[in-house]
């Protein structure tokens, strides 16, 4: 039976998509989405319309699965190697960071995408609320990349990316570029926007005569690649974690710190070769 919402809609509570992507089961994309197709159900009745409030006595299942209790929001830096996508599946059949990461950390979402060929720092996180607030573009947080690229080009043209460009009908907001080698025809550069859009540095580049060749995400808002090994993982302190994003970011969020860890925390992995016994002496 189909839970009506205009009949079943509570005055108080959340939507049910945030609570989903909160619990950091999905997005809120996804959440709408699993709801047309009849996969969650509230009180034992299966939802019709994400235009549901859910209260702390509801009872949650997606799949007949009780949805997960809560568990404190968490953050992780990783360093992506070039040849993965950042979705969950992927219609070609190419390998997804998801397959690659360790097989003890728990469920994760990607907070934003890198593509394909483009390495570096992405954050991943359990919290579905943290990741739609640190993909906003009122978030404004600075993301850091080294660039390189074929073609010349001289600083002052680099410089005037700063009150913005439109390159095709798409404007870009203001980016920040600076030269820092010539090495043979290429050039690397160090290159900060806020916005984020798709694949904008390679189209800024473009624009300008220039030809991506590598791009290496170094930061995103305060967080940085460091010397995080290619394949890594490291968890980002609860504390640490407060601090960074700050009240105002984390009320935003719905950031819970004082929830229970579900699994034990997550260090960086590198990956170490398997011990040899050794063989004992004969006396």
């Amino acid at each position: 039976m189909n839970a009506n919402p205009s009949e079943s809609k509570k005055a108080e509570g959340e939507r049910i998509a945030k609570i989903l992507a909160r619990a950091g089961l999905c997005s809120r994309r996804d959440a709408e989405r699993w709801i047309a197709e009849g996969r969650v159900e509230v009180n034992g009745r299966t939802l019709a319309s994400p235009a549901f409030n859910v209260g702390p006595r509801d009872r949650v299942a997606v799949d007949g699965k009780p949805l997960p209790r809560r568990e404190r929001t968490r953050l992780w830096l990783y360093n992506k190697p070039k040849g993965l996508v950042t979705t969950a599946r992927d219609p070609q059949g190419r390998r997804t960071v998801f397959e690659a990461l360790p097989a003890d950390l728990p469920r994760v979402l990607a907070v934003g995408r890198l593509d394909i060929n483009t390495e570096g720092l992405l954050l991943l996180t359990n919290d579905g609320g943290l990741k739609r607030a640190l993909e906003l573009p009122s978030t404004g947080w600075l993301r850091r990349y080294r660039v390189r690229a074929h073609g010349v080009i001289d600083q002052a043209a680099l410089d005037r990316l700063k009150d913005g460009v439109a390159v095709d009908g798409v404007l870009y907001a203001g980016v920040e570029a600076a030269i820092d080698r010539v090495q043979g025809g290429n050039i690397w550069m160090t290159i900060g926007l806020r916005e984020g859009k798709n694949r904008e540095i390679k189209r800024i580049l473009e624009h300008l005569g220039l030809a991506t060749n590598r791009l290496i995400r170094m930061s995103y808002g305060p967080f940085q690649l460091g010397d995080l090994a290619v394949g890594a993982v490291r968890e980002i302190r609860g504390r640490v974690l407060r601090d960074q994003l700050g009240a105002r970011l984390a009320e935003q969020a719905g950031a819970d710190f004082d929830a229970p860890l579900r699994v034990p925390a997550v260090a960086e992995r590198p990956s170490k070769p398997a011990r040899k016994p050794h063989a004992r002496r004969r006396r």
